[in-house]
């Protein structure tokens, strides 16, 4: 019967004690980072600064600013397009920062959605 030479964690070179407390610094971190990012704001215009929307880093809308001259009762459909071109740039603008934010925490490492 042939011997088993697998190690395990311990052959590897990191103990299992080590690597669980690099877990929970990961954690730790993870979950600052997260508290700071819903604690932010994000806030992107289209239509030249006609309209202006701002995102938390929940990903909520918590603000939507329109001037009066941009709203036309005979062009409400370039309302609805300029509302929505600035919302989804807000959300764009806080999705970006998480990832970047995220980037920092991991090395660059891609965990594959896991967080």
């Amino acid at each position: 019967m042939a011997k088993n030479n697998f190690r395990g964690f311990n052959g590897g070179g990191m103990n299992q004690a080590a690597m669980m407390k690099q877990a929970q610094k990961l954690q730790q971190d993870m979950l600052r980072m997260q508290q700071e990012q819903e604690a932010k704001t994000y806030t992107a215009s289209s239509g030249g600064g006609m309209v202006s929307a701002t995102v938390s880093g929940k990903r909520e809308l918590v603000a939507l600013e329109v001037k009066p001259e941009a709203v036309d009762p005979d062009d409400v459909e370039m309302l609805q397009d300029m509302v929505i071109a600035a919302v989804n740039e807000a959300l764009r603008a806080a999705e970006t920062d998480a990832n970047n934010n995220m980037s920092k925490l991991t090395g660059g490492l891609n965990l594959g959605g896991l967080f």
